[in-house]
């Protein structure tokens, strides 16, 4: 069922209807429909499927739409002198222990998938390079998502593309120009936008919330935000411009080590968040200004003039 009808850039009820849909699972993503909200775990597991379950109960729990992992092969994405480099970490001393150590393989997605189905919510990954799409696949996987870092990697979004599923595009440190080639090379069909700064955390003043007022003016297909700020009213504030899709990293706790931690939300974030993002709907009404029946009272009490 759809929400109270929601106009965001002054745009007439019609215009708005013409706008693409895009669904995921069960859930319909588009305007007028409950914002889809994504969890992104990615990679604040921090090498530890239990810690990964902790982060998928936490979703749940708050009522979010899907989970979103990473996936990379790792010796595809990265070159040897990359992996070779000088890395303290959990895992070992180079930038390969600390690669190697937090992609989950086989074994860890099994358990995820699994978990995911008996608390039933979806999940999904952003994958890397080819083998990676492959990999997913073996899960049947709803969707995938296309990192910012990726945007530009025309052989990988036609490996995704030819999967035939819904596409979540991420369009951070990309140009317009950048935006239009790849939507050149994906279409816009079964495909969402989402504006995005590409900086961890992000700054108030990079954040750029504007942009997806741009993005609706440019494409038909659902626009949606990846924020990495430290707040909540930022995502609040997306959807008020029309974002049909909320992407979040999510942690246990923000001291925790890791590169992400420190731009993702503990659970009672999360929590403030997806219940602004709810009420939003009923909060901005209908695009018509009118009198509304409970102001009725009021006007015959107050109003000198009727």
């Amino acid at each position: 069922m759809k929400e109270n009808s929601r106009n965001f850039t002054g745009k007439n009820e019609q215009e708005n209807a013409n706008r693409l849909v895009v669904k995921i699972g069960e859930k319909i993503i588009g305007d007028g429909y409950p914002t889809f909200i994504i969890a992104e775990i990615g990679i604040n597991h921090n090498g530890d499927v239990e810690i990964a379950k902790k982060l998928i109960d936490i979703a749940v729990e708050n009522g979010c739409d899907a989970v979103k992992f990473q996936k990379r092969t790792i010796d595809v994405v990265y070159t040897k002198e990359d992996l070779a480099k000088p890395r303290e970490n959990p895992f070992g001393t180079t930038n390969g222990d600390l690669k190697r150590g937090l992609e989950f393989g086989k074994k860890e997605y099994k358990q995820i998938d699994k978990y995911c189905e008996k608390k039933g919510i979806m999940w999904f990954a952003s994958p890397w390079d080819e083998q990676s799409v492959d990999f997913l696949e073996q899960f049947d996987v709803p969707c995938y998502k296309i990192a910012s870092a990726s945007l530009t990697d025309d052989n990988l979004l036609k490996h995704i593309r030819s999967k035939k599923k819904p596409i979540i595009l991420s369009t951070g440190m990309s140009s317009q120009e950048q935006i239009r080639h790849a939507l050149d090379v994906l279409g816009e069909d079964s495909l969402i936008i989402l504006q995005c700064t590409a900086t961890y955390p992000c700054k108030l003043e990079d954040i750029n919330l504007n942009a997806i007022r741009w993005l609706r003016d440019n494409f038909s297909c659902p626009i949606g935000y990846s924020g990495h700020e430290t707040g909540i009213v930022e995502s609040v504030m997306a959807v008020v411009l029309g974002a049909s899709v909320v992407e979040r990293h999510i942690t246990l706790d923000r001291s925790m080590w890791g590169s992400d931690q420190a731009a993702s939300l503990e659970a009672g974030g999360l929590n403030r968040m997806v219940r602004d993002i709810r009420n939003a709907p009923a909060v901005l009404g209908k695009y018509e200004k009118q009198v509304l029946e409970v102001e009725l009272p009021v006007l015959q009490k107050l109003r000198r003039i009727k």
